[in-house]
């Protein structure tokens, strides 16, 4: 576990930094109510610089969005020069969904639509960005990105800078403890809130966050598995496919090269 007061401070002198090294005026953040988000947002206002927290429900549970608002009065009351801005997006997103054909496949069908509801988000929140002179920062963490790639290519994988990127889930929770984020917050279930339920990541996943932790862990270490439990070895499974299915997202973009014998002298 990190150090958690010198982790919060890290990120906010590094936040803070790279903002003006880039020659932007602050931070534009999604808000969906969840952990990850209220850390990100809190860890910019920190930095002194403006920040717009970004509501943008598409028929979110009103669960989700009670949060969201609560997070936002909360780190308003305490950094003044944090903004919001609502931005709903449901009309948007169901005049879309008449424009697309159907897919013969139900599940893939809304497993497309909820990707496309994260990029959605993320087109509105790099407007935002572009007419205040913003940088969009990522809410996802170390788990989500580089381990079982629990993200939307191109929408909540769009970002500038990545605050949190290096913090396992429950490294955010401490750090959430830290900075005082709303318990309401912080006792929610773990949720994208892409799709028309209220599934939980652990519904999607098919394991918890600290699972999934000692799984990246252990395929980050030089140990070899062994004496495990039943439990452990579907941890690892479902990590290992998650991970290899997922790679693609955290890779670079492969490029074709041409070889030189095909190029003219």
């Amino acid at each position: 576990m990190v150090d958690v007061e010198g982790t919060i401070g890290h990120i906010a002198s590094w936040l803070g930094q790279y903002c003006r090294d880039a020659r932007q005026q602050g931070f534009v953040v999604g808000i969906s109510g969840g952990i990850d988000s209220a850390v990100t947002s809190t860890l910019c206002a920190r930095t002194g610089l403006p920040v717009l927290c970004v509501e943008m429900p598409i028929h979110q549970p009103p669960s989700h969005v009670q949060r969201a608002q609560e997070h936002i009065a909360w780190l308003r009351a305490r950094h003044p020069h944090v903004q919001e801005q609502r931005v709903d997006l449901t009309a948007t997103f169901d005049a879309l969904v008449k424009a697309l054909p159907a897919g013969d496949e139900q599940a893939k069908q809304d497993l497309a639509l909820a990707n496309t509801r994260a990029r959605l988000r993320m087109a509105t929140l790099y407007f935002l960005a572009g007419i205040h002179g913003m940088l969009v920062a990522g809410t996802g963490n170390k788990v989500e990105d580089f381990g079982v790639g629990f993200f939307t290519k191109y929408g909540d994988g769009g970002v500038d800078l990545s605050p949190i990127g290096d913090l396992t889930k429950s490294e955010v929770y401490a750090v959430a403890a830290a900075l005082g984020i709303v318990e309401s917050i912080r006792r929610a279930k773990p949720s994208d809130g892409l799709f028309a339920d209220d599934r939980s990541d652990e519904d999607q996943l098919g394991a918890t966050y600290p699972e999934l932790e000692w799984a990246m862990a252990l395929r980050g270490s030089a140990a070899e598995p062994g004496g495990l439990t039943p439990r452990q070895w579907q941890v690892l499974s479902i990590y290992d496919r998650l991970h290899k299915v997922n790679a693609h997202k955290w890779n670079p973009i492969p490029v074709c090269l041409i070889p030189h014998s095909l190029r003219g002298q």
